[in-house]
């Protein structure tokens, strides 16, 4: 059983991990940013500062801002569940 419970929080981590970043990557996109794995890295590094995602999404908000960029919060969540899902079917692929 802890086998099986270390295993899938491992698996949840992975799956958040790369959500973050394929999250980042479409902010960087939004951003028009060449650089866009660095800043997917910036994304996913912002979401260990605190528990959820409030610090991540604190800082995307603040850079599509600063670039003058208006982003719905629909539309940011819409995203980021997008790309929970295709951070899921990428984990579940390997």
């Amino acid at each position: 059983f802890e086998t099986k419970f270390q295993h899938d929080e491992e698996q949840k981590f992975k799956v958040l991990a790369r959500r973050d970043r394929v999250f980042g990557l479409w902010v960087a996109k939004q951003l028009g940013r060449g650089d866009a794995e660095a800043y997917a890295a910036e994304v996913v590094a912002a979401n260990f500062e605190k528990s959820g995602d409030e610090d991540m999404l604190g800082k995307v908000r603040a850079d599509l801002k600063a670039a003058g960029k208006q982003v719905t919060e629909g539309t940011l969540q819409a995203e980021l569940t997008a790309a929970y899902a295709e951070a899921a079917k990428q984990i579940a692929a390997k």
